[in-house]
């Protein structure tokens, strides 16, 4: 299996402050077409750290891709770096990106400078693909078997603009495919929520220890969609590896019951706008701990205006009451965190909007207001549907924005449950 490194070059990514996005999009292509991405790297601006990782990369793997370093200022020297790397005698002007230059910065009604123009300049012993968004080339370096790293293998080195590094992609992949001989990898994922991961690995252990040996199970948790399970196959016909793990899962649903809620790369927001899209039915929320975080959850499904009708933020005790329809005397005996108060929430704002199903929170997030009987990371949760309303109460540790983040999850996951138990009838 063709296996490649993604180095990223720049001390702004290794002092925080820039996102590293790159990595994540260049590996997706890779594992498109069965290239196995072995290690993602992030070295700083310093020549001879640039020049010996990569070297120990290209030594480890077939291909690696690199990105950033190669603007037209003193602290970009990738460029410098990769010439003595690849050993380099000189530099030579590649036309095709020098036009490309004058090409942008005229659109853009800048003048060319000498410090533009030399971005065009590369390395002798590169081959280069022409940047079509930006001023600075691709630069491909070979490595025959001969070479001081072992094997054969290719450098791929990319502008650290995203825009510019995705739009090279196409180009990129085009020639591993020209140059390797590929085989696929195979990945299927199902999602499950409400159990931690360690609770989750321990029910499903003997499942796991079952699969065949070339199929590798991740545990990939996330605190608003859940546990992702994914299954891998590295090498082989993508048809037969597709059908072998389908057949595995099939085993696994059972096992998992109601908490696994999708069997692709999903949310619960998506799942829960497919049940109520395909039984014509509608949700509504009211929110106070939350504070909306349910209803753009909801709303970021394209299409969910279908079956979501909207929500009350009802932060204040006095829009329970007056908006939402919780009786003062609630709020007053048992407190707005509180069975009582939620299980109200959720009835006063099925009845505003007139949907079948409504959701509500009310907690305390922290990190003040808790105290001994309910402490910071409290969360009532209702749900009222035709059936009538239930409420659950949850206690969560975390800071106030991970508590929001799962009160919100929670519900919704409440909620999806709900949906399926009342459809499934």
């Amino acid at each position: 299996m063709v296996q490649a490194s993604i180095c990223t070059i720049g001390d702004e990514i290794l002092i925080g402050q820039i996102v590293d996005t790159n990595s994540s999009n260049i590996s997706a292509a890779l594992g498109s077409i069965g290239v196995r991405t072995t290690r993602m790297l992030s070295i700083g601006d310093k020549r001879e750290e640039i020049i010996s990782n990569l070297a120990q990369e290209l030594r480890l793997n077939d291909i690696v891709v690199v990105t950033g370093g190669l603007g037209p200022t003193k602290d970009d020297i990738t460029k410098d770096a990769l010439a003595e790397l690849s050993g380099s005698t000189g530099y030579k002007e590649h036309p095709g990106q020098l036009e490309m230059v004058y090409r942008i910065l005229h659109a853009r009604g800048l003048d060319v400078l000498d410090i533009n123009k030399a971005q065009a300049m590369v390395p002798d012993r590169c081959e280069v693909i022409v940047n079509r968004l930006g001023t600075a080339p691709v630069m491909v370096f070979r490595f025959d078997g001969d070479s001081k790293f072992g094997h054969a293998c290719t450098l791929y080195s990319l502008p650290g603009v995203p825009f510019e590094a995705i739009g090279a992609l196409d180009d990129i992949i085009s020639d591993i495919k020209a140059h390797h001989t590929l085989t696929d990898i195979y990945h299927r994922t199902v999602m499950t929520f409400g159990m931690a991961e360690s609770a989750l690995a321990k029910l499903i252990g003997p499942w796991e220890d079952s699969l065949p040996e070339d199929m590798h199970l991740a545990y990939l948790p996330n605190p608003i969609t859940g546990v992702r399970l994914r299954l891998s196959i590295y090498g082989g016909r993508k048809e037969e590896e597709e059908s072998r793990i389908t057949q595995e899962f099939a085993k696994l649903r059972p096992i998992l019951g109601n908490i696994m809620y999708s069997d692709k790369d999903d949310n619960l927001q998506s799942c829960i706008g497919e049940l109520l899209r395909k039984s014509g039915m509608t949700v509504s929320a009211a929110e106070s701990c939350t504070g909306g975080m349910i209803s753009e959850l909801m709303t970021s499904v394209s299409g969910s205006s279908e079956y979501y009708l909207g929500s009350v933020t009802s932060y204040a005790n006095s829009v329970k009451e007056n908006v939402l329809g919780v009786p003062a005397e609630i709020i007053e005996a048992h407190g707005a965190v509180s069975s009582e108060c939620v299980a109200r929430m959720a009835e006063g704002v099925r009845k505003i909007t007139g949907s079948d199903f409504a959701i509500a929170t009310s907690g305390i997030a922290g990190p003040g207001g808790g105290s001994e009987d309910k402490p910071v990371g409290l969360v009532w949760i209702g749900v009222c549907s035709p059936e009538g309303t239930k409420t659950q109460k949850l206690l969560f540790k975390g800071d106030r924005k991970r508590n929001i983040e799962r009160f919100a999850s929670y519900a919704l996951n409440i909620l999806r449950i709900e949906i399926e138990d009342y459809l499934n009838k």
